[in-house]
């Protein structure tokens, strides 16, 4: 009778701290004007710097509010006229998939995301439709999705542009 409250306890505790282990997962919160603001350095990020072109950035959104939604993505960048990105960056939210080539679109002048000698390129990617309410999990697919403090002086990856953030915004007619 003693080892089975023993197993029993234990198992118990296992399963609390399974259970604060998973509700410590940062969730995005859909802003209230309905954006969704996604940075990489926020993201659980996966990086292969043999094969980069398979790096992922992956968040959990807590979406309130449905519609489609305007897809920017930016970019640090030395060259405003080539982002230098290889590969189409792939955005995936349930079974809603975008696919862009990053063109600068937009050069915000004056970016807190980033200082000199690098600016700030925001690009296009698309618009999706999100219909329901509830809990996403949200994939950013690209080579210039890098590790936290990655420097490698032999390569150029790193120097000319990494990516920053992707945003979600309500589309108006």
């Amino acid at each position: 009778m003693i080892v089975s409250i023993l197993i029993s306890s234990c198992t118990n505790t296992n399963k609390q701290n399974a259970d604060k282990k998973n509700s410590a997962v940062t969730k995005v919160l859909q802003q209230e004007d309905g954006s969704i603001s996604l940075k990489i350095d926020k993201a659980e990020c996966y990086s292969d710097m043999q094969n980069p072109a398979s790096n992922t950035a992956e968040w959990n959104v807590i979406v309130s509010k449905t519609g489609r939604f305007n897809v920017w993505m930016s970019s640090a960048t030395k060259d405003t006229t080539d982002l230098k990105y290889k590969n189409s960056v792939m955005l995936s939210i349930h079974d809603n998939r975008l696919e862009a080539r990053p063109a600068c679109d937009k050069v915000i002048q004056n970016s807190g995301d980033v200082t000199l000698p690098y600016f700030r390129a925001d690009s296009y990617m698309g618009s999706l439709f999100i219909q329901d309410t509830g809990l996403y999990n949200i994939q950013l697919i690209n080579e210039k999705i890098l590790p936290k403090n990655y420097k490698d002086k032999e390569s150029s990856v790193a120097e000319n542009s990494r990516l920053l953030s992707v945003f979600l915004t309500p589309a108006t007619r």
